[in-house]
């Protein structure tokens, strides 16, 4: 097995690209499991990797052809690793300038860390900031050194490069993956850029009965005709394969293969995700989320599919995503408190009765040690989830949540304490943070996913999901009403009673301070344009805005010419919290369609662009990261004579680039750079 890594001699911040802080995330515990064990676990990650490409191409059209090129020309050229500028200075004496190589250098590790060329929370393109003629002539120059180009059928190297041109050089070509809130008289599926839909507007959809609404591509022919273009792998020559299938046929096969290693109720949830991904159809999926929600006790486990919608700007498509993780007892406590006590706090939720569940059934809490995250949950990652998402399977089955605990401690070992005290008002609540901060962030991340996403159900008299209802604007308004949970019960005495707090005043203040704090210091992460495209920060700045509009919990106040977002009044922030949650409650149980979209155009998506001025100025200042993307564990299998699997170690790169050459197959041909 491999060497455990200590704390103290563990790198977290391994560098800075721009404004994100690429960080690398360690599994503890890893080497405790039995090997049936961590075999499963590296069979589960061989399938995450497999299905990364599908992501990549629903992203973007160009996402895969993009990826292709830089790296084909980074590793022709021998300009990766930490000796790539002894390759660039031998570059310029074939007049090839420096600061290009370092610029397409940043540009791919940008598209590593988002999938692609538009931003992971902005939904913003962005560009090669050289040349174009300079990153042609490196293009020909890598070319004629053997890089492998991503050409069309009897396509021209010219060809390619004026067919990509404006997507590598043009921050007005295909300017946004997701757009929610297009300009007047443009249409929100041709506003987006991402694949889920080819031709099609929602003008086009009225009508259209979708069979396979979470794992398609929707295209109109030339004559317009609409199809469904199913992701999936085929099976037995009965069902053909569909989009992506060779790539879904080799999960499907790591998945198989994992099956002998698991337990009896994780082989029947693996069995039913098999029997999904061969066929598509809706019905093999909800077996699928049924037998997955059943399987409360294994030790291992992982998410793989079409998962959330948040791409799509109809809030239809699934994006692939794929986690693979393992228990972590030592930090189970807490998030175990609230699914055992689920019901005593569904009881006590402010709305309406009608709105709340008289049973709750089938929930289950884990805290977990992440080893792999691809597509929609990675590099860039929650720190908690909570599925399956549709509503009547979660009423009468129940659902898992799961807190990524290393994740949270990877943020938190990576984050600088400058911000926190940058944007904090006076040392008082400074040193609050700094205490009681991290314990916040859990409680408020537990008590989201668990009690949060768990809770309520539809009014009886609604048919269909809320989500077909509430369209575009569900996300946001899910993800709003699980915070505003989290939020109403942060400071009650009933943790205080479970052990999970001594002070609760204490600790509620502080959280409500932290999320006002959160919802003004995002704004860094937009540094292009009026609106908010991203739900959870649309649901964060929804909230904070709303209690600003209709309470007097919060104060703003300037100092030195600094903004900033102050909690006066703990108790009515709590109480607006708790207000709020009862008319965000009944938008979704009752699909108000018009009431979600007028509390999100009033309070959560538009901002002012001189206040993001100068959040932006403020953290250029203090040079500080707005975002974090990680770097994964590696599992190295070693087989003994029978060809079986003798060993999994766990092993940890420290370095983006190395990872992302790996699993794309190219860091063979480059492996003496590193």
């Amino acid at each position: 097995m491999g060497a455990s890594v200590t704390n103290d001699e563990r790198r977290w911040l391994l560098e800075r690209v721009d404004d994100a802080a690429v960080v690398q995330l360690y599994a503890d515990g890893f080497e405790r499991l039995a090997l049936r064990e961590r075999t499963l676990l590296w069979h589960l990650c061989q399938a995450a990797l497999a299905g990364r490409d599908v992501y990549l191409d629903q992203r973007y059209r160009h996402s895969l052809e993009l990826r292709d090129l830089i790296e084909e020309v980074l590793v022709a050229l021998r300009c990766v690793g930490p000796r790539w500028e002894e390759a660039a200075a031998e570059l310029e004496a074939e007049g090839v300038a420096k600061a290009t190589v370092a610029e397409v250098r940043r540009y791919a590790k940008l598209c590593w860390l988002h999938s692609g060329p538009h931003h992971h929370l902005t939904s913003r393109k962005f560009v090669l900031g050289c040349r174009r003629e300079a990153f042609e002539e490196l293009v020909r120059l890598a070319e004629a050194r053997g890089a492998q180009l991503p050409k069309c059928e009897e396509e021209t190297t010219a060809a390619l490069l004026e067919r990509l041109a404006p997507v590598l050089f043009d921050p007005d070509h295909d300017p946004l993956c997701t757009c929610k809130t297009p300009e007047p008289g443009r249409d929100l599926l041709a506003a987006s850029s991402n694949h889920h839909y080819r031709g099609v507007t929602m003008k086009d959809l009225a009508g259209f009965k979708e069979r396979y609404g979470l794992n398609s591509r929707l295209i109109k022919h030339a004559d317009g005709r609409l199809e469904e273009e199913v992701y999936r792998a085929g099976f037995d020559g009965l069902v053909p394969p569909g989009r992506c299938a060779r790539q879904l046929a080799e999960v499907v096969r790591h998945l198989e293969a994992a099956i002998p290693f698991s337990t009896p109720p994780m082989a029947s949830s693996l069995r039913a995700l098999i029997h999904w991904l061969r066929t598509g159809e809706e019905a093999a999926f909800r077996e699928y989320c049924v037998a997955w929600v059943a399987d409360q006790d294994s030790p291992v486990d992982t998410i793989q599919g079409f998962v959330e919608t948040y791409m799509d700007a109809r809030g239809v498509k699934g994006s692939w995503e794929s986690l693979v993780y393992f228990d972590d007892p030592d930090k189970m406590h807490q998030i175990r408190q609230f699914a055992t006590h689920a019901q005593w706090f569904e009881d006590r939720m402010p709305y309406a009765d009608a709105y709340k569940k008289p049973v709750v059934k089938g929930i289950s809490a884990k805290a977990i040690q992440v080893v792999l995250e691809t597509g929609d949950s990675g590099p860039i990652t929650p720190i908690g989830i909570n599925l399956p998402n549709p509503q009547d399977l979660r009423e009468r089955y129940g659902s898992k949540s799961v807190s990524l605990g290393n994740v949270v401690e990877a943020y938190e070992k990576a984050s600088p304490a400058a911000s926190r005290r940058e944007f904090c008002f006076d040392d008082a609540e400074f040193e609050r943070a700094k205490k009681w901060k991290p314990l916040c962030d859990a409680l408020t991340t537990n008590m989201h996913e668990v009690i949060g996403h768990a809770s309520g159900r539809s009014a009886e008299h609604l048919f269909g999901d809320p989500a077909d209802h509430i369209k575009e604007y569900y996300s946001s308004l899910e993800e709003a009403r699980a915070d505003l949970v989290a939020l109403s019960f942060i400071g009650d005495l009933k943790l205080v009673e479970l052990g999970l707090v001594e002070d609760a005043g204490l600790v509620e203040r502080t959280e409500y301070e932290g999320y006002t704090r959160a919802a003004l210091t995002q704004l860094n992460r937009v540094k292009v344009g009026t609106h908010l495209e991203e739900d959870h920060m649309r649901n964060r700045q929804m909230v904070v805005r709303w209690l600003m509009a209709n309470t007097r919990a919060i104060e703003v106040r300037r100092r030195d010419g600094k903004t900033y977002w102050c909690v006066v009044d703990p108790k009515a922030w709590r109480q607006g919290a708790r207000d709020l949650l009862c008319e965000v409650q009944r938008i979704k149980s009752e699909g108000d369609y018009a009431a979600a979209r007028r509390l999100f155009e009033e309070h959560g998506i538009a901002f002012e662009p001189e206040l993001r001025d100068e959040i932006v100025a403020r953290f250029k200042m203090l040079d500080l990261p707005a975002y974090t993307g990680f770097v994964q564990p590696r599992l190295r299998a070693t087989r003994g004579a029978d060809g079986a699997i003798a060993d999994v170690a766990i092993e940890y790169p420290c370095d983006l680039e190395r990872q992302m050459l790996e699993w794309s197959g190219r860091l063979a041909r480059v492996a003496d750079c590193f």
